[in-house]
C-alpha cells in the first residue's frame, strides 16, 4: 500500500516520497528573473526532504505576469538563472518543476504588501503596470483593469509563448511541468461561464470553453519531453451554481489524459472575488479523490494540509497520488522531516550529512 513516504513514478521521474512544494508567488523578481531569493526559497525545500519543488507561477510573457514582480521566462535570458536553482534541487534529491502561467485579467496588480497602500488593485501603466487581456472584456473585481477581449489571432499567439516558455523550461532543466489552468487566471476564465461570454468557436458550449485549455496544452505537449511528467492545475469548482462544476473537472480531465496528462493538481476557485469557499483543513481532497477515480488519472491534493498524519491518510487510502503544500511549507521547509517521525517514516528519510547531528 503506498504511503507519504513512497516513491511516485511517473514516466521517467521518480519522486522519492509523495510531498511536493506548491507553486508559492514570491513577488521577488525584477523583470521576471530569478534571482538569491528564489535560489535559497526554492533549495532550502529541497534540502528539507520534499520530493518535487514547483517554481511559482511563471509567466510565459511580460503581460501574463500576476505583479510587476513575478517570475517569467519570457526571454532567452531567463534560461540560464534557471539552470542554477535546477541543478541544485537536483544535487539534493527533489525533482525540479515549473508552472507556466498566464494571469489574463488578475494581472498587472500589487504585490500582496504593496496593495495595502494602493487605491486599487490594477498598477497604473504609468507606475509600472500594463494593459490585460482576457477571453471577454470583464474585469474581476472592482478596482481590477477592465481586460480586452482576445481576437482568436492574439489566442494563438499566446498560445506560442507557451510553446516558447516550454522549450525554454527544458532547456533550463526542468523535469516536471505544470500548465496553469486554474485560481481565475487566464486559462480558467476561458473555461469559467462566469468570465467567458464569447460566442465563437472559444466561448458558449463547454467544448468552446475547454479548447483554449486543450489547444494550450497540445503546443506545449509538442515541445515537451515524452519522458518527462506534464500536469495541468485546475479549478475544479467555482463554488456557485452558476459557474465551473466539478463534473466539467472531470469531463475536463478525461480529455486532458487523452492529450497526454501525467496528472491533475486540484485546487479550487480564484474567479470571483467573494465566492462561499468553505475554508478548512483538506477543503479540496474530494475533488483530487473524485477526478482521480472518476476520470481515472492521477491527482494532487492541495489546500490546507498541515499535518503528517493528514497527508499520510490522504495517500494511503488512495484519495490523490501526492500531496502539495503551500503555506505550512512557507512556516517550514523542514515539515517532511518532521511529518517522517509523525507517520514513523524517519528511515526513508534522506537527511543532508550537514544536517544529521540535528536529528
Amino acid at each position: 500500500m503506498p504511503h507519504l513516504f513512497s516513491p511516485l513514478t511517473i514516466k521517467d521521474i521518480t519522486l522519492r516520497n509523495r510531498i511536493g512544494v506548491s507553486p508559492m508567488c514570491q513577488y521577488s523578481a525584477e523583470d521576471g528573473m530569478p534571482n538569491d531569493w528564489h535560489f535559497v526559497h526554492l533549495g532550502s525545500r529541497a534540502v528539507g526532504g520534499a520530493g518535487l519543488v514547483i517554481v511559482e507561477a511563471t509567466a510565459v510573457e511580460p503581460r501574463g505576469r500576476i505583479s510587476p514582480e513575478d517570475l517569467g521566462i519570457y526571454t532567452d535570458q531567463h534560461i540560464e538563472p534557471f539552470k542554477r536553482i535546477t541543478a541544485f534541487l537536483k544535487e539534493h534529491g527533489a525533482v525540479p518543476g515549473i508552472q507556466l502561467a498566464h494571469a489574463g485579467r488578475k494581472a498587472s496588480t500589487y504585490s500582496p504588501w504593496k496593495e495595502k497602500e494602493a487605491p486599487a488593485a490594477g498598477v497604473p501603466n504609468d507606475q509600472g503596470g500594463w494593459d490585460v487581456v482576457g477571453p471577454s472584456a470583464i474585469p474581476f473585481n472592482e478596482g481590477y483593469k477592465e481586460p480586452k477581449e482576445l481576437s482568436v489571432e492574439e489566442i494563438k499567439e499566446i498560445q506560442e509563448n507557451f510553446r516558447q516558455a516550454t522549450i525554454r523550461a527544458r532547456e533550463a532543466g526542468f523535469e516536471w511541468m505544470e500548465f496553469h489552468g486554474a485560481h481565475g487566471y487566464l486559462a480558467h476564465s476561458f473555461y469559467s461561464p462566469l468570465s467567458n461570454k464569447r460566442t465563437d468557436e472559444y466561448g458558449g458550449s463547454f467544448d468552446n470553453r475547454i479548447r483554449f485549455v486543450l489547444e494550450t496544452v497540445r503546443v506545449m505537449r509538442q515541445e515537451w519531453p515524452e519522458n518527462l511528467p506534464f500536469t495541468v492545475r485546475i479549478s475544479s469548482t467555482d463554488w456557485v451554481d452558476d459557474g465551473w462544476t466539478l463534473e466539467e473537472s472531470i469531463e475536463l480531465s478525461k480529455r486532458l489524459k487523452q492529450e497526454g496528462v501525467d496528472l491533475i493538481d486540484c485546487s479550487s476557485g480564484g474567479n470571483l472575488p467573494k465566492a462561499p469557499i468553505p475554508v478548512g483543513a483538506g477543503y479540496q481532497n474530494l475533488f483530487a479523490e473524485k477526478i482521480r477515480h472518476q476520470a481515472d488519472i492521477a491527482t494532487a491534493a492541495v489546500g490546507m494540509i498541515t499535518q503528517g498524519m493528514q497527508a499520510d491518510e490522504i495517500i494511503r487510502n488512495e484519495r490523490a497520488d501526492l500531496v502539495l503544500l503551500a503555506r505550512e511549507l512557507l512556516r517550514d521547509p523542514y515539515w517532511p522531516l518532521r511529518a517522517a517521525e509523525t507517520v514513523h517514516k524517519k528511515n526513508e528519510l534522506h537527511i543532508p550529512p550537514q544536517y544529521e547531528r540535528g536529528w
